[in-house]
């Protein structure tokens, strides 16, 4: 039911701006995060935000050069990304789930799933 879109090829240094869409479904009483996979390594939380509230939450190898924000009546979430380094190539998910206890560092927080966009940053 999510769909990413944004992704692409930058130089080191540029920006990106990634959007996640529902298809069918609704944002409304649910909190959403990006997450991101490299080759060969763990599914890593970049950023998360609350339904109705401007309390946002990032992984701390982004603080400070992305910012997540929503759109619930368009049931829209993204990611702008500035600052790109190599380091933040991989392929981005976009996730929604229901509010809970659960921390929202973790996937199991959420319970839909995006196919991901991929994001490369080289020269």
């Amino acid at each position: 039911q999510l769909v990413e879109s944004g992704g692409g090829r930058v130089q080191p240094g540029g920006s990106l701006r990634l959007a996640c869409r529902t298809s069918g479904g609704t944002l409304r009483m649910r909190k959403v995060a990006w997450f991101r996979q490299a080759p060969e390594k763990e599914r890593e939380f970049v950023a998360s935000a609350w339904w109705n509230s401007d309390a946002t939450v990032y992984g701390d190898a982004v603080k400070g050069r992305f910012t997540i924000s929503r759109d619930d009546a368009g049931n829209m979430v993204y990611l702008q990304m500035d600052k790109l380094e190599p380091e933040d190539t991989a392929l981005y998910y976009c996730a929604s789930g229901q509010i809970s206890t659960v921390p929202v560092r973790s996937p199991r927080a959420y319970s839909d799933w995006g196919r991901g966009t991929q994001v490369t940053v080289s020269y």
